[in-house]
């Protein structure tokens, strides 16, 4: 085995590894008469309403990129790219970001299309969700203002100042510490950017900052710009109502606000974008914590509801991955038969 992939093998093992201990964590602990029962008497309806969602938001996402691959001129079937993104949403549970490469190489093999302009559409549909998640947060900032004002000061800064203040001069020699090697860092960093530039993380970083620049131009080429920031809107709406709707489901979280939904829809995207496979144990910590700290939800339905919206929206990609697995069978033999006409007749 390579080096290369052998590193890939162990970061993986070692992510997932942490994905399964914060798993445990948050599950250890609780009665588990309690936990059953709340699993027991949840409110499937509206678990199933969340599902729904999540279907409907993979429906507009594939739509969504087909408005992009037809910005540079290639054609493809809403079926073909429905299938893609699903199987993508597959890969991502076994593999964080092999979803993006996966469907790229799916659409590219049953529609013919050149697998760097795909990648280039999905850099692009990836900046688009993350400026959509920095308004999201910032909004939750704004309305959750004093809310979260009265946590951090609870927790975080009351906590901090008063440690601080007994230890001045610890701290003074800390703050010049930082500074000395600050300094030394520049000079050595800019030693090395100028000696191997290309190698360099400040010209990797550079690199990608470009990127993404080039990314957010590609809605230039959009010829219905309108209805591809609609699409994204929507997505996102429902996104939303995928965390919110599953509040229902269960009777000490059935009176959360729609603020409060927007903060768990927030905090939830940051375990699921960790890099653990599928979110697992990531997810379900920081979505707990939130609900315990922030919200003054008990822990046990806390630890049920993240199960809850997890599970179900995992069961749902698992069942659509299924449908697409079988339906570019489908197109597989249907390509195969048109490329060999005679073959058939």
């Amino acid at each position: 085995m390579k080096k290369s992939k052998l590193i890939s093998v162990l970061k993986y093992i070692f992510f997932l590894g942490i994905g399964l201990a914060l798993l445990w964590h948050v599950t250890s602990g609780h009665d588990y008469e309690e936990f059953v029962n709340e699993f027991k008497y949840a409110n499937y309806y509206w678990i199933g309403f969340a599902m729904c969602c999540g279907a409907v938001s993979h429906v507009i996402r594939a739509l969504r990129w087909n408005l992009l691959i037809n910005s540079m001129g290639y054609k493809t079937k809403f079926s073909t790219t429905f299938y893609a993104v699903m199987l993508g949403y597959f890969a991502n549970l076994i593999v964080p970001r092999l979803g993006e490469i996966s469907r790229c190489a799916l659409l590219k093999k049953h529609e013919n299309i050149p697998f760097n302009a795909l990648l280039g559409t999905v850099v692009a549909e990836r900046i688009f969700d993350f400026l959509c998640l920095v308004l999201i947060a910032i909004l939750v900032v704004y309305f959750q203002f004093d809310f979260l004002k009265g946590f951090i000061n609870a927790y975080f800064y009351g906590p901090l100042f008063s440690q601080l203040t007994s230890n001045v001069w610890l701290l003074l020699f800390a703050f010049v510490l930082f500074i000395v090697l600050a300094v030394i860092a520049f000079f050595v960093l800019k030693a090395f950017y100028s000696r191997h530039k290309e190698k360099s993380i400040v010209y990797k970083v550079r690199n990608l900052a470009l990127g993404f620049a080039d990314g957010i131009k590609t809605i230039k080429r959009v010829p219905h710009k309108i209805l591809f920031l609609t699409h994204t809107l929507l997505i996102w709406v429902l996104y939303f109502f995928m965390t919110y709707l599953c509040f229902f489901s269960l009777q000490a979280t059935s009176h959360l606000t729609i603020a409060d939904g927007f903060t768990i829809l927030v905090m939830g995207s940051l375990g699921i974008v960790a890099p653990v496979p599928g979110g697992i144990g990531a997810y379900h910590f920081i979505v707990i914590m939130t609900l315990v700290e922030l919200f003054g939800i008990a822990a046990t339905p806390a630890t049920s509801l993240a199960y809850i919206s997890h599970t179900s929206q995992t069961l749902l990609i698992l069942l659509l991955s299924l449908v697409s697995f079988i339906g570019l069978m489908f197109v597989a033999k249907k390509n195969k038969k048109n490329a060999h006409p005679r073959a058939h007749k």
